[in-house]
């Protein structure tokens, strides 16, 4: 019996495929390149289609069906991603505060270097 899958995997698991492609894929081409299990055609092409609703890919005419790529690059992506659960807390400060604390010594210095403070 296969395993239940967290919400967002699915979509999270395209997006990865994308990412990786060197151009637009079709629906075909993201489940062949999808680790794990086989899922149906409409199963991927369902996924693409609620990405596309939501604006995270965009989609050209590619013969009969469409190919896709995503809107925005890996990294515009996951800063999205952490400033919508930066704003969404009550305490934006505790929540920075707490993120600080647990980087690593290289990720520090590198926040550091991008912040512009030459440490």
């Amino acid at each position: 019996m296969g395993h239940r899958r967290a919400p967002g995997e699915l979509e999270s698991g395209v997006l990865a495929t994308l990412w990786a492609a060197d151009g637009p894929l079709t629906a075909a081409q993201v489940g062949e390149r999808l680790p794990g299990d086989d899922l149906a055609y409409t199963t991927v092409l369902t996924i693409l289609s609620r990405l596309f609703d939501k604006g995270m890919v965009m989609r050209q005419r590619a013969g009969r069906g469409y190919a896709y790529e995503p809107a925005r690059d890996e990294a515009a992506h996951t800063a999205e991603r952490m400033r919508d659960l930066l704003d969404g807390g009550s305490d934006r400060a505790a929540v920075l505060s707490k993120f600080v604390s647990e980087l690593s010594a290289e990720d520090e210095r590198l926040l550091h270097e991008l912040l512009g403070d030459g440490r």
